[in-house]
């Protein structure tokens, strides 16, 4: 693949920190030129010259903004990707590489999932395929806002996000994982690094601790964690991903904390990690080569993990 270009509609340090890396910037809007002029930032063109030059385009902008560009991008015959804070109806198929990486080829158009859908798409995917699931119920404290929103979020308080049960998250879940019987319910939290799920679930097939270890062990990008070595918080695992040199503290993996994982019977209790920044990277990449045709799952996969510095699985 070749990154073309990005497009951006404010001259700021992240828009500097594309131009020092050689990255081909573009107007999101033409209007904007006086803006980049001024700060003296140099850009390649508009949007529309943007998409004369590109197979595909990844869309993350606000769901407001990307629910226009959608008739640009099908006007340009480009073939396009969005994200998760656009609903399913828009494009028709929402995409995670583990559970339904086949059918997305030939399509010109399709969602990757949120951060939250992905982790819980990744972690049940592994519990589905080698236990089966009867029903999945999960409880997420959520980030209040990304790191750099300074305006956003709650301070001082937890807010049920939404107040009304369930929370979109499980539908979210069911248009990847056809017909699982999962309910959410989300309220927010005073941080700004990471998700923190709190999952029961009831596995169709009797299963032991280890067993259920081993399958988050065989999985790609679930990576397990526990307390005695360090990991006692959301905060130790963004350090882990300093230390490791991962750009930006990526944590591109569902983590589960080993030491939660908890049978009694034949319902699994766990706490499961989404690193809201950066777990839906490596999907994105798969999704291009999805569409395309130009790679199949395992092979993309693997590249891709490779690239990004994901370990891989235990056999």
């Amino acid at each position: 693949m070749t990154l073309v270009g990005a497009t951006k509609f404010t001259p700021d340090y992240r828009a500097r920190i594309a131009q020092e890396k050689g990255i081909g910037l573009y107007l999101a809007d033409e209007k904007l030129a006086a803006n980049f002029d001024k700060a003296k930032i140099n850009y390649a063109g508009s949007l529309n010259d943007l998409l004369k030059k590109v197979d595909v385009i990844v869309d993350a902008t606000g769901e407001e903004v990307a629910s226009g560009n959608k008739a640009i991008y099908e006007k340009a015959g480009v073939t396009a990707i969005f994200e998760g804070g656009e609903e399913h109806e828009m494009t028709g198929y929402s995409f995670n590489a583990q559970c339904n990486y086949e059918g997305a080829k030939g399509r010109k158009i399709m969602r990757v999932v949120s951060c939250n859908t992905t982790g819980l798409c990744r972690t049940l995917h592994a519990l589905q395929t080698n236990f089966g699931v009867k029903k999945a119920r999960a409880v997420l404290a959520r980030r209040a806002a990304d790191p750099q929103e300074t305006g956003k979020g709650p301070i001082d308080a937890v807010v049920p996000d939404p107040i009304t049960i369930p929370s979109h998250h499980g539908p979210d879940v069911q248009t990847v994982l056809t017909g699982l019987d999962i309910t959410t319910m989300a309220f927010k939290v005073p941080t700004t690094h990471m998700h923190l799920h709190s999952l029961i679930v009831t596995l169709a097939k009797r299963a032991s601790r280890e067993d259920v270890v081993a399958a988050f062990e065989r999985e790609p990008r679930v990576m397990l964690v526990d307390g005695k070595s360090g990991f006692k918080s959301t905060s130790h695992v963004i350090d882990w991903a300093r230390w490791k040199g991962r750009p930006r503290n990526d944590v591109y993996e569902a983590v589960v904390w080993k030491d939660s994982v908890t049978m009694q019977g034949d319902e699994l209790y766990l706490f499961l990690g989404v690193h809201q920044e950066s777990i839906v990277v490596p999907e994105n990449v798969d999704a291009i080569r999805a569409m395309t045709g130009s790679m199949g799952k395992a092979d993309s996969m693997k590249t891709t993990d490779a690239s990004l510095g994901i370990a891989e699985p235990k056999r």
